[in-house]
Order: C-alpha cells, then structure tokens, then sequence
C-alpha cells in the first residue's frame, strides 16, 4: 500500500506535503525559519500529518489555514498553535453551512482511503485560534517572514501568503490548475476578481497551489485575472453564469 503522505522538497528549509489518494490531490507546505516552523494549511485529517512534520523539523510548529475547509484544517487537531482570519472564525465555532454527513461524502469523494479507515469518526475541526489574521499582516519564523494576503472570493477569510524573499507565493484554493470553485453561497465571484488583481501585482517567482499539480507558473496569474475581467465585462462574473474553460483551468460560477 502506498503511504498516504508524499513528501517533496523545495529547498533546504521547505517542503510539500501532499496526499494524492484523494481526487483534490491536497498540498501543504512546510516553511522552516531559524526559531519555529509554519504549517501552510493541514490537509484533510484522514492520517497524522504531525508525523510527517516531525520527520523534517524538530522545531515548534504554528499552523495557518488558507480557508477553514475540511481538506484544509484537518490535521489542525495537532497542532494546538495555529492561527486563522477573521471572517472565518464562525466557521470554527459550529456555524460552517455544511453538515457532517455532506462533508463526509466530500471526504470520502474519489478518495483511496487507508485500509480500515471509519469515516463516520471523521470531524470537521473547531476550535480557537491562538491569533486573529488580517490582511498585511506578517508571521515571522525566524529569518523568514511571510505576508498575509486576504484574497477573499472562494471564501470570505482566504488567504494568500507570500514570501517576498523568495518570491514564493501560496495561493490556496484561490489559485490551481483544474476548476476553481466560486459557485457556493459562500463564494463571491466579484472578491474573487479582485484578489486575482491583488496578487497579479506581486514579483511572484514560484506559485505553489493547494490542489492538483505543481507545474504551475506565475504567469498563470495573469491569465486568471484577465480570464476574470472578460467574465466581468460580458455580465458574467456572477453566481449560476456556468462553467468557463481555458484549457488548464477552468471557473465554475
């Protein structure tokens, strides 16, 4: 049985923790500063991430959400020290619009579960954040220091963060190569567009997305964003407009 967990390497002090058993392809990325280590989102929860973690770094470890979603904070339940935006703390605290037996079936989705696994034991995770986010913000690892970017549009408290150093930037679920989803309630297809304006500006070297594959370019930022604003233009950038196609990506509204 393969392991549930794929581990890849960026460089010396960061890595990709991905779980490619289930169809979304999960990434997370681990960031190694002089003093601490920062958890860019946890996956789904389904196996222990904080083995993997301990495997690379023996510091302490702080998690951040891109957006509080299932396949995103499930292995947060490890991490006591992890921070969140605050438009999402409802999401946290029993009022995420989605119930248990739904998020389940997401869960389980096109998903090679491990053998034995019980998903009826499967939580979505709760809990308080030990600090609050907001857009500018800056988490500092020690040597290393990563900006917070409040891109709203696939959810009210998504966040982009970026490594201005580097050049390396973190586009959670706002940024992939498949079909971004701005068509749930909780979605807004205008935010989305602006974030995309937001962070096209940025000097991006790499994009290291939350989905799917890693062959992902800066320009695709670009792209997106002018994708958008043609959707804008024609009056379709709105909710039940359709699915639009631009042969690696896709935008369901």
């Amino acid at each position: 049985m393969k392991p549930w967990f794929t581990i890849e390497k960026i460089d010396d002090s960061t890595h990709i923790i991905s779980e490619y058993r289930h169809w979304e392809e999960t990434h997370c990325y681990l960031l190694e500063g002089d003093d601490r280590a920062l958890l860019i989102d946890t996956g789904l929860g389904i196996c222990d991430i904080s083995a993997e973690v301990k495997k690379l770094t023996d510091k302490p470890v702080t998690a951040v959400a891109t957006h509080i979603h299932w396949d995103h904070i499930g292995g947060h339940k490890y991490f006591p020290d992890f921070y969140a935006h605050e438009a999402e703390l409802n999401w946290l605290n029993g009022e995420f619009p989605l119930n248990m037996e739904t998020i389940r079936g997401m869960v389980i989705d096109r998903c090679d579960l491990p053998e034995g696994y019980n998903v009826s034991t499967y939580e979505f995770f709760q809990g308080n954040p030990t600090r609050v986010l907001h857009d500018g913000d800056t988490i500092d690892v020690g040597g290393r220091t990563v900006t917070v970017l409040h891109t709203p549009g696939h959810s009210p408290g998504h966040m982009c963060f970026w490594e201005a150093e580097t050049g390396y930037l973190f586009t959670g679920d706002l940024v992939y190569k498949d079909t971004l989803f701005a068509y749930y309630p909780s979605t807004d297809p205008q935010a989305y567009l602006k974030s995309l304006e937001k962070i096209a500006a940025l000097p991006a070297k790499r994009i290291f997305p939350a989905h799917h594959t890693l062959d992902i370019q800066p320009e695709i930022l670009i792209h997106m964003r002018d994708a958008f604003r043609q959707l804008d233009t024609e009056g379709k950038l709105h909710h039940g407009s359709g699915t639009f196609d631009y042969d690696d990506w896709a935008v369901w509204l």
